[in-house]
């Protein structure tokens, strides 16, 4: 699913930040009326920041936890993470008042709703991976009103569980439509079920047990790599349709085999130096690419153009654009669908020309 606009960043003012569990804040902002078609979201995308600690520009993507359908302000929640420059100084300092700068949403970690369907919609998360579950939860909720929704939540012990309060608010509000259970890797529960980390066999047991329904259903799974691949293939044993499976990766991957996808690319024997027109906000810029060299998106950059990015780690689709001339290789994919990568959409963090002429357009992402 793909944002009809480029992505720009804008100043926002922070609205309210809230203490959720002891290393993790809940950010509030207000939308002008002149941006709020800019900041329209999708429930389950993202938005990243752009903030500077010690002299050094840093972005980081944050999901949102608000749903579309909550009113003009949205929220994303905001976790301290181990040496987390960026997650450190938002935790520790951002006060009401502030204003910081937020590129507009973006990201495929949503689905289509619709009022007339029926759909047993079950989700996986652990740790933060809860922030665009939450989205997806509450306007799912909302808009299927047949539709039920199951989640299975796992995290160290009770005192870390992020929107606990909320959860249990929504499962009273909805009763039998929303089941809640959650996994503790500290957990005591008689039960081993819900005792220890989410494995592939703990996942398998999981949707054996609670989902009984038949093939309507739509999974979503956000946290760490590891927790994402268990539940990836033991959905994928159970036969479930990959099309139905939707992956949100928090973090840099840790795995040493890297997803790797070509696309318009017969040929990997181009060397040399390449002809790289980008196309950006209408405007036509020429770059020269070397094949072996950086990433077509580290060379528009040392060209002076502002091109969006945030993770340069092909986890999220921020760089998003389209190849319409020529053949290049993405190194690592993360985050475009097989379909997207057919139809010439590339991470540009991650690409490299394998043509002497590459155009690739920002304005069609």
């Amino acid at each position: 699913m793909s944002n009809p606009r480029m992505a720009h960043f804008h100043t926002l003012p922070v609205a309210e930040v809230h203490q959720e569990t002891p290393d993790c804040i809940v950010v509030g902002f207000d939308v002008p009326p002149s941006l709020r078609s800019e900041f329209a979201f999708q429930h389950g995308q993202y938005v990243t920041l752009k903030l500077t600690v010690n002299g050094e520009e840093l972005r980081r993507s944050y999901s949102i936890c608000s749903s579309p359908l909550d009113g003009e302000r949205f929220r994303i929640a905001v976790k301290k993470v181990p040496n987390g420059r960026a997650s450190t100084q938002l935790v520790d300092k951002l006060k009401p008042g502030m204003s910081i700068e937020v590129m507009s949403p973006m990201g495929n970690f949503t689905t289509a709703l619709d009022p007339a369907k029926e759909r047993h919609f079950v989700a996986f998360a652990a740790g933060s991976g809860i922030t665009p579950i939450l989205s997806i939860l509450k306007t799912v909720l909302r808009t299927e009103p047949r539709s039920r929704f199951t989640l299975f939540f796992g995290n160290t012990d009770a005192d870390r569980i992020i929107f606990r309060q909320r959860l249990e608010e929504l499962k009273a509000q909805h009763g039998d439509r929303l089941g809640v259970f959650h996994i503790l890797s500290k957990g005591v529960e008689e039960d081993k079920l819900f005792n220890g980390r989410i494995t592939t066999e703990k996942a398998a047991e999981l949707v054996k047990r609670f989902v009984t329904d038949s093939s309507t259903n739509e999974y979503f799974i956000c946290g760490p790599e590891q927790m994402m691949v268990n539940v990836s293939e033991a959905l994928e044993k159970l036969g479930v349709d990959k099309k139905r499976i939707h992956v949100e990766l928090f973090g840099t991957p840790v795995s040493t085999e890297a997803k790797k996808e070509t696309t318009h690319a017969t040929s990997t024997a181009f060397s040399g130096v390449a002809d790289v027109k980008v196309i950006m906000d209408g405007r036509e810029h020429e770059l020269k690419v070397k094949a072996n060299g950086d990433a077509v998106l580290d060379v528009a950059l040392d060209g002076g153009l502002d091109v969006p990015y945030a993770c340069k780690g092909a986890v999220c689709c921020t760089c998003k654009a389209r190849v319409i001339e020529g053949q290049v290789e993405m190194e690592m994919n993360y985050a475009l669908t097989d379909e997207e990568v057919a139809d010439g959409y590339v991470l540009t963090c991650q690409t490299h020309p394998r043509s002497q002429r590459v155009v690739i357009d920002y304005d069609q992402h």
